[in-house]
This record gives structure tokens, C-alpha cells and sequence, in this order.
């Protein structure tokens, strides 16, 4: 490709093959300062992870193994920076069990499944450079380490499951131990956790995120090509890829305008590792989605960090999504876990004369025109604006549990809305009492309900609005003390209080939310401990401005706009402040309405989200017992039946 090629390629975001090489380059010397002198531990600075420092030198090197495999198998070998020598040194001093730089093994330390498979996987892809290359004494220790997976029935039954099928495929490969029923157990689970139109849920729970892309999506299509694996894949691999390419299509119409994924979910360390299931789209050859548009979509992500210092100046990816901001981390991360963005590298795997790297890259949908959809599994409403580039989804139907569970909210998962431009408010009050993006009862001191375990009623297009709702059980939650954050909701003992009902019609930057509170039926006095109703809107952060006047509360920040428009019965307004909430800026503003609790009647707000629009009209709302007709802006209408009983 000649270089005027090569530019037209990468005419919308800058980033062609070789940009992408530079950046993993930069990485990957970048760490090895952190490395142990035999190089199997790489600790980046930082405090130890929950699993300590043992566990955090493996992520450390498997991690970044994953950019150094890539980068090898995309060369065809080629290795200026000598990136075989150096790791295979570390696999040596890592499978000792004399050495002091040893890993935990397997059965020592669940987290080293994980990271076992990453290894497997790389010297795998990257055999006649690596694996070949080693002395029979340290394949001997590699196999031995690796072998303690086989038989392990305590994995957890969620992406967990890839690890072991890769590992065993690997070990079959060299002549090693593997178990046929642990693979077809595996891929049995696997496929419980489909639930339609591409989707999958990262086990039992309701828990979409950006798991099923960058976990259930991508080793599927990895593992097809492991030597030997198509002997063990039977004929299930076009339907892998029939499922990521029908996700595919859903997915880049997540992807903001400024190439931002969407804010939601755990693991948010890992950021542009969001970009693998685009590259692992490439890698399938998948037809409905372009491989201009994948690498546009993919760079685009890339670009979204790296422009804004992550990687940082050190070349090093901190704990954190633009900068450092250590209560984004879980329970089980550590210093070297946000090198898993090593995922969303996958295409430099690819040679550069592939169609992904000299395909004319394509605007993403939001870049094309606005629009509106559903994404039935999660229970997701989808808006996009072309003007902003902005995607907002709101949320009838992920929670990280299951109906009638009775535990606290996620602010990762179970809030009613979240976007591309703003965060969940991620401080301990947000977890014990939401605010932002939620429909809530208080009591006499302010505590706000929960809604996990809630039921989705519908998600359906309705012209060119879509139209939600669901049904959730509120309840208090005496949270249980010290709980470590692993994604979910924190448990404890909950106390019902009353039935909300919500309604959601989304179109543009506006939803119309309608609520309904309903006594229990087994339990209506337990309605009369709600002080009041409050509903939240969208947070934003940075160092925001607030604005409130009669019948609208508003919140700025840059060009970002958070609106809330009150209706009938919601007669207090404000703007919820509070500093270091969010990952996104040092302060955050929420705008919200309350009033009083009214059984058996509906109440509604308007809420919107843009950037760089003027204030504008909002939303009328024509609100009866049976329907609601919204007035948008610009005339149009939509009338929507709302549920009874």
C-alpha cells in the first residue's frame, strides 16, 4: 500500500497500522522497567492489587504477553525488539518452582486460570517464534503449570469458562493432559448464556457488558484457529461467528462520535480492550458490518484514550479511564489488571495487507445520522444524535442479578440510563443510595430505594421513538459491612416498600420517564415509611455549573448539558454537587425532582442529555391514566399505552 493509500485509509481518525504498532511498541518497552530480573513479574507502580503482589507480577507479564504475541504473530516473527527472547525468559523464571520470581500456580490462586490462558493462547498464536524455541526442560514446566486446569470444576460459570477450553486446547496440542468433557461442559455453558440477537450475558445473571464482547465474542473466534481446535469445534464455528456478526451490528452503534464506548459495566480499567470484539470481527471475516467501518470504530476507541493520557507519559496504563482514578478498580484488580486493554490491540495480530488495515475507513452510524433502537436482551433503549455524537441507552432490564433479586444497586450496572459522555456516580453514598438516573422512594433520613431484581415489561419501536418499561420491586438495604466491590450490588437485608412502575420513551437527546407507585400486595402500609419520590437525571462531571428555575433543573459542563424537566406532582427541583464521583472530572452535577408519594397515579419528567445545544424546547407531555403522548421539539408526536394494574 503506498503511503497516499495508506492516508486515505486512515482519513477519519489518523490511526493506521503503523500508529497502532508504535503505540503497543511504546507499551511494551514501557513495562519493562517494572519487570523482575528474570522477567516473569511485571508490577507496575501502584498499591497491591486484593490478590497481592505474586498475582499482580503474572497479570503483568500475561497481559502484556497478549501485545507482545499480537505484534509477533502480525510480523510474520519479525522482532526487532526481541520480544520472543524476552518473554520466553520470563516463561522460564515464571514456570520454576525454585525460582523466586515463580507464578502462583493455578491451583494455588484462581486469578492464575485467567492468566493461564493468555499464555496458552499466545504461544499458541505464536508457535514457531516462541514456543518451538524453548528448551524441552522449560515446555516440560509450561505444560506442568498448565496442566493443573484440567479436571478444575470450580471455575466460575461465566467467561471463566474460556480459560480452561483454551488452555486444554493448548495442552492437547503439545501432547499434554486435556479432558474432552471439560471442553464440552465449557462450551455447553457458554452457549446457556446466549440470549438472542447476538447477545450474551456473562453467566446466569443479567449482566451485559462489555464482557460478552471482549470475552464471549473474542475466544470464540481465537480458539477456532488453535492447532487442533477445529477437531474439538465440530461444526459450531459458523455459528459463533453468525452471533458476532449479528452483535457487530448492535455494537458500533454503541460508539460515540468521539470514538468513546459506552460508560457501563465493570472492569472499566480495561478500556479500549471495548475495541476486540470489532477486531475479532476482522479476524472472523464477518459480511455485515465493513472492515473500514471495524477499524474506524476501533481506532476511533484507541484514539479516545490515548488522546486523553492513557496511556500516560510513562507509556504505562493506570488504574482509572483517562487518568488515575482508583475507585474505578474491583475487588480483584491490581496495578497490571488494566493491561487486559491488550485485547483491544488484536488487529495488530493481523498482517497489514489485510482488508482491516487497507479498507478506506467508514463513519460510524452516529457519524451518519441519527437514530434510534432496541437491544432486546439487555432490555435496551438506544438514542443516538449525529449533531453531538452522543449514544444513550436507557435500561429496563440489566441489573447483575436476576428478577426478585433483593440487593442493592449497581451503579454499574442497574441505573436507568447511561452514555457515552457521562458516568455513573461511582462514591460510597452512590452505592448505598442512588440518585443519578434513578426512580427512588425516600424515608424520613433521605435513604433512597433500590430497584435490582426488577422485571422488564416491554422494549419496542414505536415510529421513530423507543419505548421501555418494567416493574421493580423497590426495598431499603441494610448493606452488609465490608463488601469489596466485584461489579454487583451489595448484599444485605432488604425491607419492600412499594411497587414503581417506569416508563421510558426515548427519541433524540429526550426521555420522557413516567413512573407509578403501587402498595404491596401483601404489605400496603409498608408505603406509608416513603417520605417522598425522587427521580435523578443524567450526571455530569468536570467542574460543572448548575442552573435552577421554575419547572427545570439544569447542569453544564463544557458543552456537555444535563436537563430535567419536572411534571405534574414532582413540586421540588435541584442539583445534586459532590466532588470525586466520577472518573470523568473532579466534580459532578445531577439534576433531580421529588414529590410526594401519590398511589395508583402517574407522574413524569422530561430528561435530556446533549452537548453543545442551546436550551431549546423541552418535551411536552400529555399524561392520563392509560396513555402518554410526548411532543418533541420539532412537532412530532408519539403516543404510547402505559400499563395497568
Amino acid at each position: 500500500m503506498t503511503r497516499s493509500e495508506a492516508l486515505l485509509a486512515e482519513s477519519i481518525t489518523g490511526w493506521g497500522r503503523d500508529r497502532w504498532a508504535e503505540l503497543a511498541d511504546r507499551m511494551l518497552l514501557a513495562v519493562r522497567a517494572h519487570a523482575s530480573p528474570g522477567h516473569a513479574r511485571i508490577t507496575p507502580p501502584g498499591s497491591p492489587g486484593g490478590y497481592g503482589t505474586a498475582v499482580d507480577g503474572l497479570e503483568g507479564f500475561a497481559r502484556t504477553f497478549l501485545v507482545a504475541g499480537f505484534r509477533l504473530a502480525g510480523e510474520d516473527g519479525r522482532d526487532p525488539l526481541g520480544l520472543a527472547e524476552w518473554y520466553a525468559k520470563g516463561l522460564d523464571a515464571g514456570t520454576d518452582p525454585a525460582s523466586p520470581e515463580r507464578w502462583p500456580r493455578p491451583e494455588e490462586h484462581a486469578q492464575a486460570k485467567v492468566e493461564a490462558a493468555s499464555i496458552a493462547l499466545i504461544l499458541d498464536m505464536t508457535r514457531p517464534w516462541l514456543w518451538d524455541r524453548l528448551t524441552d526442560s522449560v515446555r516440560d514446566r509450561v505444560v506442568d503449570y498448565l496442566s493443573a486446569v484440567v479436571g478444575d470444576d470450580t471455575y466460575p460459570r461465566c467467561n471463566w469458562v474460556w480459560f480452561r477450553i483454551v488452555v486444554e486446547t493448548f495442552l492437547r496440542s503439545v501432547g499434554g493432559p486435556w479432558r474432552a468433557e471439560d471442553i464440552a461442559s465449557d462450551l455447553a455453558a457458554h452457549d446457556s448464556f446466549y440470549r438472542g440477537d447476538g447477545w450474551f450475558a456473562d453467566g446466569e445473571e443479567r449482566s451485559f457488558d462489555h464482557y460478552g464482547g471482549w470475552a464471549l465474542h473474542l475466544y470464540p473466534v481465537l480458539w477456532a484457529r488453535m492447532r487442533g481446535a477445529s477437531d474439538l469445534a465440530g461444526d459450531r464455528t459458523p455459528l459463533d461467528v453468525a452471533r458476532l456478526d449479528r452483535f457487530l451490528v448492535d455494537y458500533v452503534r454503541l460508539i460515540g462520535g468521539d470514538g468513546a464506548p459506552l460508560v457501563q459495566g465493570r472492569s472499566l480499567i480495561y478500556r479500549f480492550a471495548a475495541a476486540a470484539p470489532l477486531w475479532a470481527g476482522a479476524v472472523a471475516g464477518v459480511t455485515s458490518t465493513s472492515p473500514g467501518l471495524l477499524r474506524r470504530a476501533a481506532s476511533g476507541m484507541v484514539a479516545h484514550f490515548a488522546d486523553r493520557g492513557a496511556p500516560d507519559e510513562r507509556g504505562l496504563l493506570t488504574i482509572g479511564w483517562y487518568d488515575e482514578w482508583l475507585a474505578l478498580a474491583q475487588a480483584y484488580s491490581g496495578p497490571a489488571s488494566p493491561y487486559w486493554a491488550a485485547k483491544g490491540m488484536l488487529g495488530l495480530a493481523l498482517p497489514a495487507d489485510h482488508p482491516v488495515w487497507t479498507a478506506a475507513e467508514e463513519p460510524l452510524p452516529v457519524e451518519r445520522a441519527d437514530g434510534t433502537w432496541i437491544a432486546s436482551p439487555p432490555g435496551w433503549l438506544i438514542s443516538s444524535t449525529r449533531a453531538d455524537g452522543l449514544v444513550r441507552v436507557v435500561n429496563h432490564g440489566t441489573d447483575h442479578a436476576v428478577v426478585g433479586a433483593q440487593v442493592g444497586d449497581s451503579p454499574l450496572y442497574t441505573r436507568l440510563a447511561y452514555s457515552t459522555a457521562t458516568a455513573p456516580l461511582l462514591s460510597e453514598r452512590a452505592w448505598t443510595s442512588p440518585l443519578d438516573q434513578s426512580v427512588v422512594l425516600l424515608d424520613a433520613a433521605g435513604v433512597a430505594t433500590h430497584r435490582a431484581g426488577m422485571r422488564t415489561l416491554s422494549v419496542s419501536q414505536v415510529g421513530d421513538a423507543v419505548v421501555g418499561a418494567s416493574v421493580a420491586c423497590a426495598h431499603w438495604l441494610e448493606a452488609a459491612p465490608g463488601q469489596r466491590d466485584h461489579g454487583s450490588g451489595r448484599q444485605g437485608v432488604a425491607r419492600d416498600v412499594a411497587m414503581v412502575t417506569t416508563v421510558s420513551i426515548l427519541r433524540g437527546p429526550w426521555e420522557v420517564r413516567c413512573v407509578r407507585l403501587d402498595p404491596l400486595p401483601d404489605a400496603p402500609d409498608a408505603l406509608r415509611e416513603a417520605t417522598a419520590l425522587r427521580i435523578g437525571g443524567w450526571p455530569v462531571a468536570g467542574d460543572p455549573t448548575v442552573t435552577t428555575e421554575p419547572g427545570r433543573a439544569e447542569a453544564r459542563s463544557g458543552v456537555l448539558r444535563s436537563v430535567l424537566v419536572p411534571g405534574p406532582g414532582l413540586h421540588r427541583i435541584g442539583v445534586h454537587t459532590e466532588p470525586d464521583a466520577s472518573p470523568l472530572g473532579p466534580n459532578t452535577a445531577t439534576p433531580w425532582a421529588a414529590g410526594e408519594v401519590t398511589p395508583g397515579k402517574w407522574t413524569a419528567v422530561a430528561i435530556g442529555l446533549d452537548a453543545g445545544g442551546q436550551p431549546g424546547t423541552s418535551p411536552a407531555i400529555h399524561l392520563v391514566q392509560e396513555a402518554v403522548t410526548v411532543t418533541w421539539p420539532d412537532s412530532t408526536s408519539t403516543t404510547t399505552n402505559l400499563p395497568t394494574g
